[in-house]
C-alpha cells in the first residue's frame, strides 16, 4: 500500500456544464435493445456510482464494461473534437460513449454494454482518483456486480481505448471473479514514463489538458496538477499509477500502434510483453487509433476474441498467430505479418555508428558534433540501406555528451525514413496527424541513471529516482530509449537520425499533442562520437521471409 495520501480539489466543472444530467433511472427500448440509464451500483464501501446498461430485451448476455472518466452519457462527435482522426461518425450510434464500444453493434450479438461514471466523476458519489489502487478496487466491484445480474451469463469482458485501456491494466492486476477476458486497445501502463515525463523531460501540454477532460463532478477530484508540480521524480505516488502487469492472468487481446509515439505505443507493448496471461494475442497497426478501433475488421477481431471467451464459441481465434504486426512502408501502406513472440523472435540487434552527418556500419575516428538548441540548431545523421531491411522493435541510442553552459541538457531524438531521393517518408502520427516519424526518444541528461534490473541494451529504462546535474565541459555517457516501431526500408532508401534540444515534431495549439516547453538548455551542446565506447544507434533487424504476410 502507498505511504502517502492523495490530495484533492474541487471538481473543475459541474457535470451540467459538460452535458451531464442528474441521475434518473429510466428504461428505454431502442428496437430490441433495452437501455437502462443511471443504474445505481454500490461499491465496497457503500459509495454509489452510476452506470448505463445496454442489453438485449430478452435472454442472457455477456457484459462488456467500458470504464473511464469522460462521461457515460453518449457519443462525443470525433470529427469536432479530433480533427483529421478519420473516425466515420456515420457508422457509430448516438449511444457510443467516448472511446468505448458502440452498444448498437454489440448488443445484437449477445452482449450487454456497461458504461460507467467512476467514483467522484460526473454524478457518481465520492472523491475521484485516476488510475489509482482505489479506482481498481471500484472497477473490480463493478465487474462483480455485472457478473451476478440475472441477465448476465457471469463472464465479463473489458473494452475501450486509451484511459479505458489503462484502467483495464489496473483492475486486471486484481484478477477479480467473473473477469473472463480483456481487450486493451492502446493505453499507457506507466503514467510517469509514458505520459508525464518523457525521458525525464516534463510534458507540458497534453497532461495539463487532461484534468479538464477528467475533472467533472459534484465533489472533489484528485489534484493532478498539484501532484505533478510537486513530484518531479518517480516516487510512491507515481508507482501507485503504474500497472503491476505481471499480476495479470486473464486472457488478453492487446492492440497497439506504431503511431502513438509519446502516448500509448510503449505502454501497450510493455503490457503485452509483461502480463502473465497464458492466453494472449498481440495486434500492432500503423494507422490512426480511434478510427482503427471502430473499423469493421477490428470489430470482427474483437468479437472473435470475446465470442470465444465470453460465449464459448468456436471462432477465428483458433487460427490466430500469437503476434500480428503491420510492417509499414509509408502512410497507410504496409504488410501485415505474423510472429510468435514480442519482441519478434530471432531479432538481430545491429549497430550503426555515428559520424558527422552519417550513420556507418563501423566505428569511425574520434569526432564531435555540436549544436546550439537555443538557436534552433540540430544534429542530423543519415544512413542508406544497401539491401532491403526490416526494423521492428525498440531502437536505442548511446552517446557521450557535454554542455558549454548551464547544468543540464534536454535531448530529443527522432528516427525518420527517407525515400530513394532523400525525401522524408511520412507516417500516421498521434491519432490525427499524417506527417509523423518512424519513432521518437527523449532524455533529460540529469535523469540518465538507468534502472539496471529493468534495462537491456535495446531497451534502456531510466530510474528517475534522483537528478545528476552536469558541469560545463563534463562528458557523460547516456542511453536513450527510442519507442518501438515497425518499418520496411528498400535498398536505396534511408534512415535519418535527428538529435536536437526541443520537440522535433510540433503542431499549433489547440491541437491535442504532447509538447515539452519547460526546457533546461542553456547554450551549445556537444555529442562525442568516437573513443572506446563509440556513439551508436542499435537497430532491431528481423527476417520477414519466415513470416506470413497480408497486404494492408
Amino acid at each position: 500500500m502507498s505511504t502517502f495520501e492523495y490530495r484533492f480539489r474541487s471538481a473543475l466543472s459541474a457535470p451540467q456544464d459538460r452535458g451531464g444530467t442528474p441521475p434518473k433511472h429510466e428504461k428505454t427500448l431502442i428496437g430490441d435493445v433495452l437501455y437502462e440509464k443511471d443504474v445505481a451500483v454500490a461499491l465496497a464501501d457503500g459509495t454509489i456510482i452510476h452506470v448505463d446498461v445496454f442489453r438485449p430485451l430478452h435472454g442472457i448476455a455477456a457484459p462488456l464494461i467500458a470504464w473511464g472518466p469522460y462521461g457515460k452519457h453518449g457519443h462525443t462527435r470525433y470529427s469536432v473534437n479530433f480533427p483529421n482522426a478519420d473516425v466515420d461518425d456515420d457508422t457509430l450510434s448516438a449511444y457510443t460513449a467516448f472511446e468505448a464500444p458502440d452498444p448498437m453493434y454489440w448488443v445484437p450479438h449477445g452482449y450487454a454494454i456497461i458504461n460507467a461514471d467512476p467514483r467522484g466523476t460526473w454524478y457518481s458519489q465520492g472523491r475521484a482518483t485516476y488510475l489509482s489502487p482505489q479506482e481498481a478496487e471500484d472497477y473490480a466491484a463493478l465487474i462483480g456486480w455485472a457478473g451476478t445480474q440475472d441477465w448476465s451469463n457471469g463472464k465479463v469482458g473489458l473494452s475501450g481505448v486509451s484511459y479505458l485501456t489503462s484502467s483495464q491494466w489496473r483492475v486486471a492486476e486484481l484478477n477479480p471473479p467473473h473477469l473472463a477476458a480483456i481487450n486493451p486497445w492502446e493505453g499507457w501502463s506507466d503514467t510517469y514514463r509514458e505520459v508525464v515525463r518523457h525521458g525525464g523531460i516534463p510534458e507540458t501540454s497534453f497532461w495539463d489538458y487532461l484534468p479538464g477532460r477528467w475533472g467533472h463532478g459534484v465533489g472533489a477530484v484528485e489534484d493532478l496538477r498539484l501532484e505533478t508540480r510537486e513530484r518531479p521524480l518517480f516516487d510512491a505516488y507515481w508507482e501507485s499509477k503504474r500497472a503491476k502487469l505481471e499480476k495479470i492472468k486473464v486472457p488478453a487481446f492487446v492492440c497497439a500502434s506504431w503511431t502513438d509515439q509519446a502516448l500509448h505505443t510503449r505502454g501497450t507493448l510493455e503490457g503485452f510483453r509483461r502480463i502473465s496471461s497464458g492466453q494472449k494475442w498481440l495486434y500492432v497497426h500503423g494507422r490512426k487509433k480511434w478510427a482503427h478501433y471502430y473499423e469493421p475488421r477490428s470489430l470482427e477481431m474483437q468479437r472473435a476474441f470475446f465470442d470465444h471467451f465470453l460465449h464459448g464459441k468456436t471462432t477465428q481465434l483458433a487460427s490466430w498467430p500469437p503476434v500480428r504486426f503491420e510492417l509499414r512502408e509509408k502512410y497507410n501502406q504496409g504488410k501485415e505479418l505474423a510472429a510468435r513472440l514480442w519482441p519478434i523472435e530471432d531479432t538481430q540487434y545491429e549497430a550503426l555508428y555515428l559520424a558527422p552527418g552519417a550513420l556507418n556500419a563501423s566505428p569511425g575516428e574520434d569526432a564531435t558534433v555540436s549544436y546550439d538548441p537555443t538557436q534552433g540548431e540540430r544534429a542530423v545523421f543519415d544512413h542508406c540501406f544497401d539491401t532491403p531491411t526490416d526494423l521492428v522493435g525498440h531502437m536505442a541510442l548511446s552517446l557521450k555528451v557535454s554542455i558549454d553552459a548551464g547544468d543540464d541538457m534536454d535531448i530529443f531524438v527522432a528516427v525518420q525514413k527517407l525515400d530513394a531521393n532523400g525525401n522524408v517518408v511520412p507516417f500516421a502520427f498521434y491519432a490525427q496527424f499524417e506527417d509523423g516519424p518512424v519513432a521518437l526518444g527523449w532524455l533529460r541528461v540529469s535523469h540518465r541513471e538507468l534502472d539496471q534490473q529493468a534495462s537491456t541494451p535495446h531497451r534502456p529504462v531510466l530510474a528517475h529516482r534522483r537528478e545528476q546535474k552536469l558541469e560545463p565541459g563534463e562528458i557523460v555517457p547516456v542511453d536513450i530509449e527510442i519507442w518501438p516501431s515497425g518499418t520496411h526500408f528498400d535498398a536505396g532508401e534511408g534512415l535519418r537520425l535527428i538529435v536536437q534540444g526541443s520537440d522535433i515534431y510540433d503542431y499549433p495549439k489547440p491541437s491535442v499533442y504532447a509538447r515539452h516547453e519547460a526546457l533546461r538548455n542553456a547554450g551549445r551542446q556537444t555529442l562525442h562520437l568516437g573513443g572506446p565506447s563509440p556513439a551508436r544507434l542499435l537497430l532491431p533487424v528481423i527476417q520477414t521471409v519466415t513470416h506470413n504476410s497480408r497486404e494492408s
